[in-house]
């Protein structure tokens, strides 16, 4: 080993151990240690072991730390530190901004284990709850781990999407006499986009002079398909094609495994023929068009033979935000700030589900601060009327299943979401008792993000779907599609079981500010996966339709 991976490992012992709060003279030695051996003008490995303990600044412990190291190329000590601490609270430490210290309160007050988690906490504007996390400290961590993040190669879907349309634009501009179409899994609205995919009848030394100039390297190159990578850290892979085949190549390049074996099978097409649009190779087959969002799940085609295929939502069929949070907890804006943007783009009504009390971390509200809420609500409704806005609360699932006020207390809100916040490593025989007592709870409307999954950070507990599904059939209670594009939770792979059951679905942004109801657009691209109907979404109710909802959850109450 060179004295800087020595030196590395030593430093990063002391940032693990002022994290755990232990011994801080030890870990100001290991620091110091670090520093000392960093400035050596000879590596360590060239001097004999005994003389090692006489180099100043090296004591016997740290002498003997050493000689392991040069022998063994592990620390002992250091391995320890790090089988006891989450891999994501370690990878906090890449983050510019982010000391030892701050890193301590992020994992231990607000039980922030992944840097997804971090960044969601970030957008809901947690840190400045806590000493030493300001505005401007809050932003500055967002943006680190933001940038951090794009490095990694993976993005959601909303993060990529304005790029890769400015890319396709370029390309189309520069290149008009071909024909162009962005393809794979962004066409597909997939939640997760590793690369951003292209067919063109471009010639191949075409694509290569033009991503040269932008100082982009070619990742792979084969005479059917090449990509390249640029300082976004993107994938950009174009498969090549001509004319004739362009819109058979585009057809198999946007449907999953399952849909094509599916579609060879059941439909036996001709491959030979040229088709001039996608819309000739399904009409060939007497089949519906299947759009590329949908071309996922096999048993799509059957319903499509049946011109069986619904008209799925649209974001214009958004007609309310249900979910959103205001100054009360951890919001940004007022409620009459986030009630004057819904008036502003036509919505017709605002629930208002701010924490519960458990949720200290995000300033849940007490009983006390209840009454002063639902005043203020009411006071707003007479000013802003016919515009309505519902006394609602994101009541925190406790562990043991029960939610987090009164029966009393419950009673005074018009819709109640369920949610669980703590407490997360769980196993699923755990999940599923919190789980499901709360859906069985009369005063539950609304399960909220079912596994709280965070996307490329957090898998989310583990959950029977389908015994979900069927405890909320039961029990009139409706499933959220929390639709923060790092959560998209529930799952749309199992929205068609949740509406062959008859279960609502509710299209929720979480909206923790007014620009978070941007996000029910990113829930409508995976719900539209799904085959989500306007009809069978609580938020695209119109205003009387949702009082109506609301009579039939009180009549659960009785």
């Amino acid at each position: 080993m060179d004295n800087y991976s020595i030196a590395d490992k030593f430093s990063l012992l002391a940032k693990l151990m002022d994290i755990h709060g232990d011994n801080s003279f030890k870990a100001k030695s290991y620091s110091s240690a670090a520093f000392t051996i960093e400035k050596l003008p000879v590596q360590l490995s060239s001097i004999p072991e005994e003389k090692i303990f006489s180099i100043k600044g090296i004591g016997d412990s740290i002498g003997k730390s050493i000689i392991e190291q040069l022998q063994t190329g592990e620390l002992s000590a250091l391995n320890e530190y790090i089988l006891k601490t989450p891999p994501g609270v370690i990878e906090m430490l890449h983050i510019k901004g982010l000391g030892p210290k701050k890193i301590s309160t992020i994992w231990k007050e607000l039980e922030i284990e992944t840097l997804g988690e971090l960044l969601y906490a970030c957008n809901e504007n947690r840190l400045t709850m806590y000493k030493g996390f300001g505005e401007k400290t809050q932003q500055n961590i967002k943006e680190s781990i933001e940038f951090y993040i794009g490095t990694l190669g993976s993005y959601l879907y909303q993060q990529i999407e304005e790029f890769a349309l400015l890319v396709d634009s370029r390309l189309k501009e520069q290149f008009s006499q071909d024909l162009w179409s962005i393809t794979g899994t962004f066409r597909m609205q997939h939640e997760i986009i590793d690369q951003l995919q292209w067919i063109t009848t471009l010639d191949l030394n075409s694509l290569k002079t033009f991503f040269a100039k932008g100082e982009y390297t070619i990742t792979k190159e084969t005479t059917e398909e090449i990509s390249f990578r640029g300082k976004e850290n993107v994938v950009l892979s174009f498969l090549l094609s001509d004319k004739n085949n362009f819109y058979k190549q585009l057809f198999t390049s946007s449907c999953s495994e399952d849909f094509l074996k599916e579609w060879n099978c059941v439909t036996q097409w001709d491959q030979q023929q040229l088709y001039p649009s996608e819309e000739a190779i399904f009409s060939s087959c007497n089949i519906q068009f299947i759009p590329a969002f949908q071309r996922e799940k096999a048993n799509i085609i059957s319903l499509a033979k049946q011109a069986a295929l619904v008209n799925v939502i649209q974001p214009t069929d958004i007609k309310s935000i249900i979910h959103s949070h205001s100054k009360w907890s951890d919001g940004v804006n007022s409620i009459e700030e986030m009630a004057n943007e819904c008036i502003a783009r036509g919505f017709e009504y605002l629930v208002i589900s701010d924490h519960s009390k458990s949720a200290f971390y995000a300033n849940g509200l007490t009983e006390e601060r209840l009454v002063a809420q639902h005043k203020e609500i009411s006071e707003l409704n007479t000013k802003l009327a016919p515009f309505k806005i519902f006394k609602s609360i994101e009541s925190d699932i406790l562990n043991d299943g029960r939610l987090d006020y009164s029966d009393e207390i419950l009673s005074r809100f018009d819709v109640v979401i369920a949610s669980i916040h703590s407490n997360l490593k769980m196993p699923e025989e755990k999940a599923m008792m919190r789980l499901l007592n709360a859906i069985e709870n009369p005063f539950t409307s609304i399960l909220g993000h079912m596994t709280g999954r965070l996307l490329l950070s957090r898998n989310g507990y583990p959950v029977d779907h389908k015994k979900i599904i069927d405890a909320c059939a039961a029990n009139n209670v409706v499933i959220e599609l929390n639709a923060h594009p790092r959560r998209l939770d529930i799952d749309w792979r199992w929205i068609d079981y949740a509406l062959e059951k008859n279960v609502l679905i509710s299209i929720d942004p979480d909206a923790h500010s007014i620009e978070g109801y941007d996000d029910c657009r990113y829930g409508v691209l995976v719900a539209q996966k799904a085959g989500l109907t306007k009809e069978k979404n609580l938020s695209s109710f119109s205003l009387n339709d949702f009082e109506v909802f609301i009579a039939e959850q009180k009549m659960k109450r009785k």
